[in-house]
């Protein structure tokens, strides 16, 4: 239709100028080649080289603007290119028409590239597929889409033979799911080359896909829990999923009733795990479930649990820190919130309470008390499990200082020359505090001196708290270094004499034993030989009387 118009356009300016110049002519259209992004405007040129020409002008679909001209050429604008066309541009010289055509190509680089792995989630060994496509691309010819495997090439397809121009730019492929393929990015790149158009190279890629494979579940997790949960206590619980592929991706529901746990994952090879914390807050029978997804699949695994409530027995002693000769009630009761009622005993106390009574004991509180501990125990059997609590109070006994001799020895020995300390260390409840002095002045009791003569004499130590104060008086000889010798030397020689005596004493008590021993022997021996004798003549007496 549109050469049509041109045609009978081009009859009339024949027409309308019969008696033109003759003589040949050229035209012209600038540019020679026309390339043009989607949407953008064209400058066009058109020209001749008749001296005087007729009717000029183009023909084509788009919208066009003629913004110059001059006795030999006009100027188009051509706005909104969204499709390839072609122009033409023509002149009438003398009643002769000549035109000349002008290609435009529009082009549209790849901006958008889009890649989908289907499904989301593969099983291992089985076909996935791996589609790239871009919304708006031109010319479809020009174009080379590349699908990626991490760096590898999978395919390359491009468009050369496409005629169509409505044709969609993708590429389908169908590939099996390895295990080597878990966690593999998958892209896609768009090449749009219009070097022979004289333009740029255009290059985008897709958003890189990682791929989801799963093994199916061969096992269904495990719980590790203790059928027991005391109430408010903090238990850790775990759940184990063995034979499973990738481990590093399955996750974990854990929950408590209506409670929602978490969890914390770990994994290693093919097994994968989780460890949560779980605090029971009412008592009775619950349910710990543990769900495990990977993917599409899901398994879950329920363990039956029982809360109970047993909190520490209730240990009560009448006074903590009472006086020396007190008298004290000690009670051992159970709490509360145990129920039933535990069986309960008490240390030191002779007899076994009643069910569901405390037990007691009556004490006066002594010195050696002091320090005490007292232990209350409760037992209670839970789903037939023997459960025992124990609670422990120390008592603390007040009483007056002591000196005793044990601690602060009454007669103390420093060797001369070398470093000494006063050896005094007093008792009580609370601490006593001990301050010594020596000719009037206060003895340090911490440093060590440097023992000579001069710390011979009676030192006076005094402890002190608040229930009273004692002193004691402490005499000190410094021995020389001689002296010390000799007394060593001297008791060597007690020593050796006494084993001496020992020994002699023990010699001349065991020499009688002896001789007698053999004396006993000797006489033992001879009434042998006599009994052998007077034996002998019987018989010879026996065989004479026999004979005759």
């Amino acid at each position: 239709m549109k050469m049509l118009l041109f045609g009978i356009w081009a009859l009339l300016a024949l027409i309308s100028s019969p008696g033109a110049t003759e003589g040949p002519f050229e035209v012209y259209v600038q540019p020679d080649k026309a390339l043009v992004k989607f949407g953008q405007s064209l400058m066009v040129n058109c020209s001749t080289t008749c001296p005087d020409p007729g009717p000029s002008g183009i023909e084509t679909f788009l919208k066009r603007t003629q913004v110059g001209k001059g006795p030999q050429w006009k100027e188009f604008l051509l706005e909104d290119v969204t499709e390839d066309s072609v122009l033409q541009c023509f002149f009438s010289c003398a009643g002769v028409q000549k035109d000349t055509s002008l290609g435009i190509t529009m082009y549209q680089p790849p901006e958008q590239v889009i890649l989908e792995l289907q499904p989301a989630w593969v099983a291992l060994d089985e076909v996935f597929t791996v589609k790239c496509h871009v919304p708006r691309v031109a010319p479809l010819e020009k174009l080379t889409l590349i699908l990626l495997q991490g760096d590898q090439e999978l395919h390359r397809k491009n468009f050369m033979s496409s005629a169509v121009a409505s044709q969609r730019a993708e590429v389908i492929i169908n590939v099996k799911a390895q295990r080597e393929d878990k966690r593999c990015n998958f892209s896609c790149h768009a090449e749009l080359d219009l070097s022979s158009h004289g333009g740029e190279f255009f290059r985008s890629s897709s958003v890189s896909k990682v791929l989801r494979i799963f093994a199916e579940f061969s096992q269904r997790p495990h719980i590790w829990v203790s059928p027991l949960l005391e109430v408010g206590a903090a238990e850790t619980v775990s759940c184990e999923m063995a034979k499973v592929f990738p481990a590093e991706e399955v996750m974990f529901h854990m929950s408590l009733g209506d409670q929602e746990l978490s969890p914390f994952l770990s994994w290693e090879g093919d097994t994968a795990w989780a460890n949560a914390t779980v605090r029971a807050m009412e008592t009775g029978d619950q349910e710990l479930s543990c769900r495990v997804s990977l993917g599409p699949m899901e398994q879950t695994t329920r363990e039956p649990v029982h809360v109970y409530s047993f909190p520490p027995p209730i240990l009560e002693i009448e006074e903590l820190y009472p006086l020396a000769g007190t008298d004290l009630n000690v009670t051992c009761s159970g709490h509360l919130l145990t129920s039933p009622s535990p069986a309960l005993r008490l240390q030191g106390s002779p007899d076994l309470p009643a069910p569901g009574e405390p037990a007691w004991l009556l004490l006066t509180a002594r010195e050696e008390d002091d320090g005490r501990n007292f232990s209350c125990e409760a037992s209670l059997e839970v789903q037939g499990q023997q459960l025992v609590k124990t609670t422990t109070v120390q008592l603390h006994v007040l009483y007056k200082p002591r000196l005793e001799e044990s601690g602060c020895p009454g007669h103390q020995t420093w060797m001369e020359g070398m470093e000494q300390m006063l050896a005094c260390v007093p008792k009580g409840n609370p601490t006593p505090s001990l301050v010594c002095t020596w000719n009037g002045v206060i003895f340090d009791l911490e440093v060590p001196q440097k023992a000579t003569q001069n710390y011979t004499g009676t030192y006076c130590c005094t402890a002190t708290n608040q229930l009273g104060a004692v002193s004691k008086d402490i005499a000190l000889i410094v021995q020389g270094l001689e002296e010390g010798i000799s007394s060593t030397i001297f008791i060597i020689i007690i020593v050796i004499l006494g084993a001496g005596i020992i020994s002699i004493a023990l010699y001349l008590n065991y020499r009688p034993c002896k001789i007698e021993k053999r004396k006993v022997h000797y006489r033992q021996r001879e009434k042998n030989k006599e009994e052998e004798s007077q034996f002998a003549g019987q018989q010879a007496e026996k065989y004479s009387i026999q004979n005759c």
